[in-house]
Order: structure tokens, then C-alpha cells, then sequence
């Protein structure tokens, strides 16, 4: 069983910039696809952006696309998501996800191809 939590989320003013965590334990976090999702007030939960087990094939929405940047620390069971040039509408909850297939495939932006969840950090942008 993994257990991932995920840490950094908080209030920001439009244009400026956090940077999400997700801690990862009990299981081989080395070996899994990463993804990071996320839902606001109303809405369904969406893909962010994955990358793979090496870290080195990513995967990004349209919407997030040259505004956030996803990374790994296997040695430190880590995934970050680097959010930059935020606006009002990233405003959400980000959850953290674990695939165990390792590498990415256009299904990794699909949520039922995701096996363990963390229980999400707020973020929200102020207009």
C-alpha cells in the first residue's frame, strides 16, 4: 500500500508562483508513473501533468502547459509540481496520484489508470 501526502498549497496572488510536494511511503516509488490532478469547487477532477518512473517523459494539460513544471526525487520518494504564473482559474484542489505502470502512455492522463491518491492540498489564486 502507498501512502502519498501531499504539502504546499496555500493562498497566492495572481502571478505568483507555489511549489507542491507529495511525499511518498510504503511502496516502491522509484518504479511508478506520477501524476498530479486537480479539482475545483463544482468541477470534476482533471489532469495536471504526469511524468514517468525515470523522470525523464512528462506529460502536461493544455491549460498548465509552460506555466508548470513537474519533477521527481526518487531518492527522496518526492514528486514537486512548480507552478508559476498562476491565475484565479488553477484555483483547486491538487491531489497527487501513483501509477503503477511505470511509464506514460495517453491514458496516464486518465484517472482510472491512477492507483493511489493522496487527500490533496488547496490552492487558490487571488484575482
Amino acid at each position: 500500500q502507498v501512502h502519498l501526502v501531499e504539502s504546499g498549497g496555500g493562498l497566492v496572488q495572481a502571478g505568483g508562483s507555489l511549489r507542491l510536494s507529495c511525499a511518498a511511503s510504503g511502496g516502491t516509488f522509484s518504479r511508478y508513473a506520477m501524476g498530479w490532478f486537480r479539482q475545483a469547487p463544482g468541477k470534476e477532477r482533471e489532469f495536471v501533468t504526469a511524468i514517468d518512473w525515470t523522470g525523464a517523459s512528462t506529460l502536461y494539460a493544455d491549460s498548465v502547459k509552460g506555466r508548470f513544471t513537474i519533477s521527481r526525487d526518487n531518492a527522496k520518494n518526492t514528486v514537486y509540481l512548480q507552478m508559476n504564473s498562476l491565475k484565479p482559474e488553477d484555483t483547486a484542489v491538487y491531489y497527487c496520484a501513483a501509477d503503477t505502470r511505470r511509464s506514460l502512455y495517453a491514458s496516464s492522463r486518465i484517472i482510472k489508470n491512477y492507483d493511489y491518491w493522496g487527500q490533496g492540498t488547496q490552492v487558490t489564486v487571488s484575482s
